[in-house]
């Protein structure tokens, strides 16, 4: 993959929002920003903008599943280990794609595996316990990305006026659609559409994240998401919604976005974080 010119990017600009919606007891989304180098690690507030120079940035967002409040544990346990591991990587990517990233993350995504299984078989209130992970990793000219379930990642650049969704869906009913089975509306209405076919954690022996990267410029914007934010959003609201927000100056995107989600459906969790290359 040809490394982009050097970007002249200034920084980026984030918000994010968690909602339980209208029917679930308890959130079992979870959501993380962080700012690190090789010295330190600094966890982000739902809303904040920096410049890029000197460090790199995560985002991530997670989906747990279980019952009780297995999946809460499970997607808390995911971020909490993002923070302890991604930052010893930050050495590697001044070097750029040959620095093995796609490495970096798939043992990432080993490890949060392991310990998800580790502490669902040894505690009776988390057996079974899963979670899916979309990761965004930020250095000064790409976004890296891990992905595994059912949460996304879309990519809106700056000129654009249809929105990309960069990872896949790791279900049934999307398999059906990329091989032309089913219609858009049908994979969207299809009463399994929710059904996991991989995820962290669980009965699952392999991990095999999805895991890419994506040059950025000035006035791209990323979205996160949680499948509850899709469920009451398509994908030209999304576009709509984050063009109108990246002209509000108090960084509402990712308010507006679950806000909207909610109120035309809100049957499950709801997060969105949105990060803007400003």
């Amino acid at each position: 993959m040809k490394a982009p010119a050097k970007n002249k990017t200034t920084g980026l600009k984030w918000s994010g929002c968690s909602d339980i919606g209208k029917v679930r007891k308890n959130n079992e989304d979870s959501f993380l920003g962080l700012r690190f180098d090789a010295q330190e690690v600094h966890r982000l507030g739902k809303f904040g903008e920096a410049p890029t120079a000197k460090h790199d940035f995560t985002f991530a967002v997670c989906d747990g599943m279980g019952g009780a409040k297995a999946g809460e544990y499970a997607s808390n346990i995911a971020v909490e280990k993002i923070t302890t591991l991604l930052p010893r990587a930050f050495q590697n990517t001044a070097r750029g794609l040959d620095a093995g990233f796609a490495d970096v993350l798939a043992e990432l995504f080993a490890q949060i595996h392991r310990a998800l299984v580790f502490v669902g078989g040894s505690y009776e209130e988390t057996s079974g316990m899963q979670t899916t992970l979309s990761l965004a990793w930020f250095t000064p000219d790409w976004m890296y990305f891990g992905h595994i379930g059912d949460s996304r990642i879309y990519h809106l650049p700056a000129k654009a006026k249809e929105i990309r969704q960069v990872t896949q869906d790791d279900t049934y009913v999307n398999w059906l659609f990329r091989n032309g089975k089913i219609s858009a509306h049908e994979a969207r209405t299809h009463p399994r559409r929710n059904v996991l076919q991989k995820a962290l954690g669980g009965t699952n022996q392999f991990v095999d994240p999805q895991v890419g990267a994506v040059a950025y410029a000035r006035g791209d914007i990323f979205l996160l998401c949680s499948d509850g934010l899709n469920e009451g959003l398509f994908e030209h609201s999304l576009v709509d919604i984050l063009r109108a927000a990246a002209k509000d100056k108090n960084n509402s995107a990712a308010q507006l976005l679950v806000n909207e989600s909610v109120k035309n459906d809100g049957r499950d969790n709801t997060t969105a974080l949105v990060v803007q290359v400003v």
